[in-house]
């Protein structure tokens, strides 16, 4: 056997029984370094738990366990510094990171290996880089309803034509219609917290798929590595991956809600709307058109959307049909996975420079609130207020539209003997609630659209977000 073949066999984690190497073709397919090489840091924080598992099991004296901390202290570093990198022998980050702890202990670094498989160490790394990474995105997330409250803070009184079916509907304050967008991401900050509950399962342990006759301690190297607790059933360890489903239908439905945050702002800065102005750092102009001002962010986070829904897809589509336990299909779970990290971690940050820069037009907005008889509710109301079933002043306010549209005129802006003509009900004090004032400041209720009840869900999202400022600072990976 040349020198070529002992490098090769000493790389490769599964060469013992095969004569030769994979043909190209197979190591080209099998090859996954390039993406989940990112995975390095959280695959030498589970071999230093691995490590002191062994050494508390009498499988590595304490002078080796000392050695072998100190050469996975050291790989780290290298890694973090560029000095050690993958080769283009490695076929994955575990074979990788073998190899350079064999560099620095010889025939000691092979013993790490005892107890473990890629199986369970993969789904280990996977988890630990999603948890993570998910801290990261909670911090951009609350970053952005940071920048969302404080523009609502700023437009509690403004008036906007709230909109259904995007046709004028009622007049609403804009800080509410903000504030709106703030529950969503709060959603999406409860729905990270609560799958990193259930994705906080170490794997490591489970071996291939039946665990170990070694006297390992699962329970402890959970613990070790930030875990609540040790997967119960070592087949489903290392053949699950709902965690990596169920966080990209997370950032899935985060990017959804970006998505109409972004479809509204680039309604909201058409000419047909002007009601929002966006800075100049946050807007492109176009190669032809010198006037042109594109809410590029705003649609990039729309598009970007796509990615994530597809990679969602991808996923379950891709997982469907396994038997257990480990496949190699599942090397298919960490690019989606990685692209929705990536994904969100470059979109959130612009959309949140945009919205804290955009300058709102509350004169546009004051003038378009009461277009399109959005006040028509409050006659509704006023009537129903005077005893009359709402069935009945809902028709009745239909036909004082129907003669206003016909006549092109607003609904104060029709005589006492007009209305009188729609119905004797309709008396001249009904012209108190024709106003865009006195109809936000009629919603009362909480959760409404008044100043007071705005005001109430400023305090309460600000509350919140603060709690989930502490949540996302909290790290959940050991060093």
């Amino acid at each position: 056997m040349n020198d070529q073949s002992l490098t090769e066999r000493s790389t490769r984690l599964w060469g013992g029984r095969f004569r030769g190497g994979p043909a190209e073709a197979l190591a080209r397919l099998s090859v996954s370094v390039q993406f989940d090489w990112r995975l390095a840091p959280y695959d030498l924080a589970a071999s230093r738990a691995h490590a002191r598992v062994l050494s508390r099991a009498g499988l590595l004296t304490a002078d080796e366990l000392g050695r072998m901390l100190a050469a996975l202290d050291d790989l780290e570093a290298a890694c973090a510094s560029g000095e050690f990198r993958p080769s283009v022998e490695d076929e994955d980050v575990h074979t990788a990171l073998e190899r350079g702890l064999l560099e620095r202990l010889g025939a000691l670094g092979g013993k790490l290996r005892a107890g473990r498989s890629r199986n369970d160490q993969v789904a280990t790394d996977l988890r630990l880089y999603l948890r993570d990474r998910a801290r990261g995105i909670a911090t951009r997330l609350v970053e952005l309803a940071d920048a969302l409250v404080e523009q609502a803070q700023r437009h509690v009184d403004t008036p906007a034509p709230g909109m259904t079916h995007l046709q004028h509907a009622q007049p609403v304050s804009f800080g509410h219609w903000l504030l709106a967008h703030v529950q969503a991401l709060l959603r999406d900050l409860d729905r990270l917290r609560d799958w990193d509950a259930r994705a906080a399962v170490s794997p490591l342990g489970a071996g291939a798929l039946a665990g170990s006759s070694l006297p390992l301690d699962p329970v402890q190297v959970a613990q070790e590595l930030g875990f609540a607790s040790a997967a119960p059933n070592s087949i489903d360890a290392v053949s699950d991956r709902d965690f990596v489903a169920e966080f990209l239908f997370v950032a899935a439905l985060a990017g959804v809600h970006l998505s109409r945050l972004g479809e509204e702002i680039v309604l909201w800065t058409t000419p047909e709307f002007g009601w929002v102005d966006l800075d100049d750092a946050f807007a492109t102009g176009s190669s032809i058109m010198p006037q042109k001002k594109n809410p590029d962010i705003a649609e990039l986070a729309r598009g970007k959307t796509g990615r994530l829904i597809g990679g969602l897809t991808g996923v379950l589509v891709m997982l469907k049909g396994l038997p257990l336990a480990y496949d190699r299909d599942m090397q298919e779970d960490k690019e989606p996975a990685f692209d929705a990290v990536d994904t969100l971690e470059l979109v959130l940050p612009a959309v949140c420079g945009l919205i804290s820069t955009m300058t709102v037009r509350v004169d546009r907005l004051a003038a378009a609130a009461p277009l399109g008889y959005t006040l028509a509710t409050e006659v509704a109301d006023w009537l129903v207020r005077r005893g009359v079933p709402f069935r009945e002043a809902h028709e009745i306010t239909g036909q004082l539209v129907a003669m206003c549209a016909a006549r092109d005129c607003a609904l104060d802006a029709v005589s006492d003997e007009d209305l009188a003509n729609v119905s004797p009900l309709l008396t001249p004090e009904v012209r108190e609630v024709l106003s865009v004032p006195g109809a936000l400041a009629a919603r009362r209720t909480p959760g409404s659209t008044g100043p007071g009840p705005v005001g109430d869900q400023l305090a309460v999202a600000e509350d919140r977000l603060d709690f989930w400022r502490e949540w996302a600072a909290q790290r959940v990976v050991p060093r």
